[in-house]
């Protein structure tokens, strides 16, 4: 700071004495030369000769021709037709050509540190299945109901449950989880596969795939299955208990039938005379064999004192019989209705519980055949969740090492709309899911097929699967129907923004190309108050041929050749040659898509 006139400058050096540094310092021995004898430039000493300024001018006059030669230059280049017109026709007015996209690269936060020195972690959850990356990072996005409740700790309910407008995606999503789960020794079963979706890939992964259908496949609902060996397998007490878990699993299967061929549910009296009937036939049928529903009527018929003391008929014949006639004439509904043929004989083939993953294919059922299809969807539940039992009270009892499971319930609004009070059978059946080791994706188009049930009670129960889910996967839905999402979930208002623009359409087609449907491949994740986490979805070639949800729609010349391909892609994964084999196959769609996922990754451009 410049002191003010008439200031007295401080002395720093006051107080101190003469030589306090020593008697020698760095500046004692500087001898500064003469101002004549210093070496200056050309431009400070004012006494260049003419010719030096001569050389000096047309130096500078060379600068700048070449400097206009280049300006010129860059303006023709700016001014060619090939170029697209953005910004301005001035030098530097930001007129570029279109450049590619560059190359992402991929690598944990250990190694690019050492290429690049600013990356840094994505922050997205890299614990479970690689899904996708993050639509706004470009970050690997990882994760499953299974892993985030077992290993992150993410979720306290190992659930999920997806909602989306058909061919967005959903199956697809749903069937990478079912093979990196089964990668990780998880065991996968699909219980009801309708379409089917996942057949092909139960059967590369070396799984079982059980048909049901008239004339194809049965089930046996009084059939203890899995669960009826394994009681007498473990023996004891704790076979008694799994005995009796086993009773009143196949009571509400018998329960849920009556259901949908009535069209509402049974009253608590008809349910507690039939699980006096179904014990009295566990009681006088041996050891090792099974019973049917015609054995189940016949007790009806015949009266044992047992059941006959559940009906109160105090010894009256015609007491008893108005007590049982209403559950006889639907019993006999099922029996020549048309679930007989498919429920009342032996099954087919058993679920078999050291499978690597099971498939049950209902897809060979009628498309109008609703009653049908409800009842195999929820056989193929009891009998699938009656499997799971079985394996964890055997790994109890030390019989058996422990699984977990992952369990696929799609198309989830055709049991809901098959009659009323159906809610509840699936409500018991699939509850109790943490306890039993297991995770599940329950999968259906919006909360309306939850809205369109009967009673009010009915509609609130189904939306209870939404709120007991860990996570809610949401593809491209209507902006009303993620309005009325956000009540359940807790959506904020930018979610639905960019949900609901996943099923807004794009402009038409100008060259009549390939175009997927809005929204394909994207999914929000919701985990309770956290932020949603956006992605897309990538497929591999494998998944492609394996899981195609639109075969229907090939031409006839197409049809042998991709049928040749699946094959190609099952016989690779099952031999374990897949690289070389699908170098061999066409592609399809374009360029190639590959997925690839790493711990704390740190994408690069």
């Amino acid at each position: 700071m410049t002191p003010t006139i008439g200031a007295r400058l401080r002395d720093l050096g006051a107080g101190w004495p003469r030589h306090a540094s020593g008697p020698v310092t760095a500046m004692s021995d500087l001898v500064v030369p003469p101002a004549e004898a210093q070496d200056r430039e050309p431009d400070e000493t004012g006494q260049q000769t003419p010719r030096a300024l001569r050389r000096e001018r047309r130096r500078r006059a060379q600068e700048e021709a070449a400097e206009q030669r280049y300006l010129r230059r860059l303006a023709r280049a700016n001014g060619h037709d090939s170029v697209p017109h953005r910004g301005s026709y001035a030098l530097g007015g930001g007129r570029v050509a279109a450049l590619d996209p560059p190359t992402m690269w991929r690598a944990t936060t250990v190694q690019a540190c050492g290429l690049w020195p600013f990356a840094s972690g994505s922050g997205a959850p890299m614990t479970g299945i690689p899904l996708g990356q993050h639509i706004h990072t470009g970050a690997t996005v990882c994760g499953d109901p299974l892993n985030w409740f077992t290993r992150a700790r993410y979720i306290s309910n190992p659930s999920l449950f997806m909602l989306g407008m058909p061919g967005l995606g959903k199956s697809t999503l749903i069937n990478r989880m079912l093979i990196g789960l089964s990668a990780q020794g998880v065991v996968p079963l699909v219980l009801g596969d309708l379409k089917p979706d996942y057949a092909d890939t139960v059967r590369a992964l070396g799984g079982q795939v059980i048909s049901i259908a008239r004339g194809v496949g049965g089930l046996n609902v009084l059939d203890p299955g899995a669960m009826g060996l394994a009681a007498a397998k473990i023996g004891g007490q704790a076979g008694q208990a799994l005995a009796a878990e086993t009773h009143g699993r196949v009571l509400n299967m018998v329960a849920a039938l009556l259901t949908i061929v009535r069209g509402a549910p049974i009253s608590d009296h008809e349910q507690s005379v039939l699980s006096a009937c179904l014990r009295h036939l566990r009681e006088r049928t041996p050891q090792g064999q099974t019973f049917r529903l015609p054995d189940l009527l016949n007790v009806l018929e015949e009266g044992p004192p047992q059941v006959r003391q559940v009906t109160l008929d105090r010894g009256q014949e015609s007491r008893y019989r108005d007590a049982v006639d209403p559950l006889h004439r639907s019993l006999l509904g099922i029996l020549d209705g048309p679930l007989g043929d498919t429920f009342a004989s032996d099954t087919s083939t058993r679920v078999d519980p050291d499978a690597t993953a099971v498939c049950i294919d209902i897809s060979r059922i009628g498309e109008a055949d609703g009653q049908l299809t409800a009842a195999a969807m929820l056989a193929a539940w009891s009998d699938g969740l009656g499997t799971v039992a079985a394996s964890h009270a055997l790994a109890d009892a030390g019989l058996a090492p422990r699984r977990w499971f992952f369990t696929v319930l799609d198309e989830l609004w055709r049991p809901l709309r098959a009659a009323s009070g159906i809610v509840d059978r699936i409500d018991a059946l699939t509850r109790l899911n943490r306890s039993l080791g297991l995770a599940d994706a329950k999968i259906t188009h919006t909360l309306k097929d939850a809205e369109a049930l009967g009673s009010e009670a009915d509609k609130a129960k189904a939306r209870g699967f939404v709120e007991r889910a860990g996570m809610v996967a949401c593809a491209g839905l209507p902006k009303a129907e993620m309005e009325d999402l956000g009540r359940v979930v807790g959506l904020s208002r930018r979610e639905i923004e960019l949900v609901s623009s996943w099923s807004s359409p794009p402009g038409w087609a100008q060259d009549g190309g390939h175009e997927e449907p809005p929204g394909r491949g994207r999914f929000l994740i919701k985990v309770g108050g956290r932020p949603g986490i956006p992605i897309r979805v990538a497929i591999t070639d494998a998944e492609r041929h394996l899981h195609d949800t639109n075969t229907r729609w090939v031409a006839n010349g197409d049809a042998d050749r991709m049928r040749a391909e699946r094959a190609a892609v099952m016989r690779a994964v099952t031999g374990g040659d897949l690289p070389s084999t699908l170098d061999m196959l066409p592609h399809q769609g374009g360029e190639q898509e590959h997925h690839d996922a790493g711990h704390h990754d740190a994408g690069h451009r």
